[in-house]
């Protein structure tokens, strides 16, 4: 019997300048989706992606879009060098913007309404970011219990919640500019370890409401079929169902934490199964480590690494 395989798509801040080039060259595959992209979304995102400005792909508009891009693309390569067999994929799970990758790979919706749904979400992120002064803090080593305190004594009557339970002891909170500033010194009063990110804004929390409102919009517009493989939803860390509450979820989750975390203990929870992160990056290799660091979780975020014999 084949071994279960759970993909796993990477969210924004994995973005780096080059991303995507190697797969170009060394896949037909990678080069089609690449070629693709640039037909759908009216201008050279593949150049965005293999040359920057750094500036200008770090930017939510762009960065969601391009990263998109990448793993689709890091996929077709993976499965037409016979590294990924899609008839053994169990189920896929990812962050935030990859939760978008994992349901076009699941079957929801066509690569090309994919990307223009995450270009429209990356551009009503980044419009609904400016208009508010925001921001994110990671805070390490507290529970859920714990950041909610922690937000509740430092919000002062503004906005302040939990936005990523990304890992045992690592949860982002999300808010306006000042309530971060006071959770870090609340937090760091506490004996946590809390950082100030260096993000456009205050994702997955009320102040994205006008992006959410433009994003629903936007979903209706989009034929979406039943997943066809199991895809995980970020705001209940349970499997999707029925295209209409997937798009309700998707909604939901511009406003509401992303339970990382709990996704991947459901999933570690089943039987022994192959983990596969797609390019770029490997974050979420990294939180799934923190959760069981004996777990064997592939990395594919080079072309090398489709010439590696998989384990």
């Amino acid at each position: 019997m084949s071994q279960k395989t759970y993909i796993l798509c990477p969210g924004q801040g994995a973005q780096v300048v080059g991303m995507g080039k190697d797969f170009y060259d060394a896949s037909p595959a990678a080069r089609e989706v690449f070629d693709r992209a640039n037909g759908v979304i009216g201008f050279d995102l593949k150049a965005l992606c293999f040359t920057g400005p750094e500036d200008r792909l770090n930017q939510t508009d762009i960065s969601q879009p391009a990263i998109y891009v990448a793993s689709v693309a890091c996929f077709a390569a993976a499965k037409e060098k016979g590294v990924v067999n899609p008839e053994e994929v169990t189920a896929y799970a990812g962050l935030s913007l990859g939760e978008y990758t994992a349901l076009h790979l699941g079957g929801v919706f066509s690569f090309e309404e994919g990307l223009k749904l995450v270009a429209a979400r990356g551009r009503y992120m980044q419009e609904a970011a400016v208009a508010t002064p925001s921001s994110m803090v990671a805070v390490m080593g507290a529970d859920e219990a714990a950041i909610n305190n922690l937000c509740e004594q430092s919000a002062k009557g503004e906005v302040l919640v939990p936005a990523n339970f990304n890992a045992p002891g690592q949860i982002v909170a999300s808010g306006s500019k000042d309530a971060c500033a006071r959770l870090v010194e609340v937090a760091s009063a506490a004996g946590f370890k809390a950082i100030p990110l260096v993000v456009a804004g205050a994702f997955h929390s009320p102040l994205m409401q006008p992006a959410a409102d433009r994003m629903a919009a936007e979903l209706e517009k989009v034929p979406f079929n039943a997943p066809k493989k199991t895809v995980y939803a970020n705001v209940t860390a349970q499997p999707h169902t029925d295209p209409a509450s997937i798009k309700k979820l998707l909604i939901d989750q511009i406003l509401k934490p992303v339970r990382w975390e709990q996704t991947m203990q459901t999933l570690v929870a089943q039987d022994e199964a192959r983990y596969v992160e797609l390019a770029p990056g490997r974050v979420l290799t990294g939180l799934l480590k923190k959760i069981n660091r004996r777990l064997p979780v592939e990395t594919i975020s080079t072309a090398d690494a489709l010439n590696a014999k998989p384990t």
